[in-house]
């Protein structure tokens, strides 16, 4: 039975968000505010974690920053901050997937099973242990590791997600949809810039160890990495 902790200051929202969870098979533990849920999370293991923004203490984008620095945990942000920017933060802080208040709890459900799919996928393609993929690149499924002439590079876990589904389907070129749905798992939100910010950010990694793997721009659509 996979474990989710809920946060929100809302006491209807934790319950009506329990009540659907737990109709799934899930467990659910609610907490009113996100610095119980850190405290209970430090304790004790959990599968997913969901998260309401604005709460009393300290705030849902706070505790994922909290959480990112040590785990790599599904999160989802529920919340009425809806405007499209509070979404790319969202997502540029780590979280996997993003739902504006009010919202459907089936709709909850279906996020939740589609995260849950999408790191069995993930892992079901990790089944080796190791798999060089091009040029001076090595990667590391079982341990989520990528080195460049015995070099570790330090990816964070959407970059290695990025990077790897990449890598695993290279000279195939994906439009900016397309990764940000593969990657974070849901449909594109109007705005590219996560997926740019992401790339830029590996380019960077990759040039500071002069790796030979580049991932080219094709202008007007998207990404790919090219082993010719």
């Amino acid at each position: 039975m996979k474990k989710l902790l809920v946060a929100d200051d809302e006491k209807s929202i934790r319950d009506i968000m329990k009540k659907y969870l737990e109709n799934e098979n899930y467990e659910v533990h609610p907490f009113e505010n996100g610095d119980e849920l850190l405290d209970y999370f430090k304790r004790y293991s959990a599968d997913m974690i969901i998260l309401d923004i604005m709460m009393p203490g300290t705030s849902g984008y706070d505790i994922c920053r909290e959480i990112r620095k040590t785990d790599d945990i599904p999160i989802i942000f529920v919340s009425a901050k809806d405007d499209e920017l509070d979404k790319i933060l969202g997502l540029e802080l780590g979280s996997d997937d993003y739902l504006s208040k009010p919202f459907s709890p089936r709709e909850l459900v279906a996020r939740v099973k589609s995260i849950f799919r999408r790191i069995d996928r993930i892992q079901q393609l990790s089944n080796h242990n190791h798999l060089t993929i091009l040029k001076d690149i090595s990667i590391y499924p079982e341990e989520r590791k990528i080195t460049s002439k015995d070099i570790e590079l330090s990816f964070t876990k959407k970059e290695y997600d990025l990077f790897f589904f990449l890598a695993e389907n290279k000279n195939k070129v994906f439009s900016r949809e397309q990764l940000l749905n593969q990657i974070w798992g849901f449909e594109y939100i109007g705005e590219s810039r996560i997926i740019d910010d992401v790339v830029k950010r590996i380019r960077k990694k990759l040039s500071n160890v002069d790796s030979m793997v580049k991932i080219t721009t094709v202008w007007g659509f998207g990404y790919k990495i090219e082993d010719r």
